[in-house]
Parts: C-alpha cells; sequence; structure tokens
C-alpha cells in the first residue's frame, strides 16, 4: 500500500508540473542528469573510499554504508519539495533528481 501511495505522490506533483507548463527546455532536463550523474559518482566514490579505509575487515559494512551514503529518501523528500515550491510550475523538475 505504500508503494502505490508513493506512486500517486509523484505522479500528482508530475501532473502539477505539466498542467500549469514548465519554463525548463529538454536540454536543461539533460544538463540537470548529468550534473546529478557527477555529483552521485562523487558522492560514492568518496564514499567508498572513507567506508574501506574505516571497516577494512567488514565487507558488509562496506556494502551498507554505500548504500546508506548515497540513498535519498523519495517518501520525505516529495511532498517536502511540494510543500516548499508548492505554486512554482518547476516543481516536478526539482523533485526529478529524487527519482
Amino acid at each position: 500500500a505504500q508503494e502505490w501511495a508513493l506512486v500517486f505522490i509523484v505522479y500528482t506533483v508530475f501532473c502539477k508540473t505539466f498542467f500549469k507548463g514548465s519554463d525548463a527546455t529538454v536540454g536543461d532536463i539533460f544538463i540537470m542528469i548529468a550534473m546529478q550523474l557527477v555529483c552521485l559518482t562523487t558522492v560514492m566514490a568518496t564514499a567508498w573510499t572513507a567506508l574501506r579505509i574505516l571497516f577494512r575487515d567488514e565487507p558488509k559494512l562496506q556494502a551498507m554504508g554505500l548504500f546508506g551514503c548515497t540513498h535519498k529518501t523519495v517518501a520525505m523528500g516529495v511532498p517536502l519539495i511540494n510543500a516548499i515550491y508548492e505554486e512554482n510550475p518547476m516543481v516536478g523538475l526539482y523533485t526529478l533528481p529524487l527519482l
């Protein structure tokens, strides 16, 4: 049931964005995707290096730490962004990095 509620929340945010329109171009979306990829890769490399140093003989903790360092919470982030940027027509673009 929680998964469907989350799908509904994301769906309504994107419906609101496309209903009101957005000034974002396709180029803006691809730039944002590229920046997210660079940021995520940097954070994952830094986390992996730090975890390898801190937990030398514990590969399970390294894997869990890597997941925990880079995991984004959609369940909290989407409603929060929607509340903060309620009247902004680009709210769907702001939620895209969480997905």
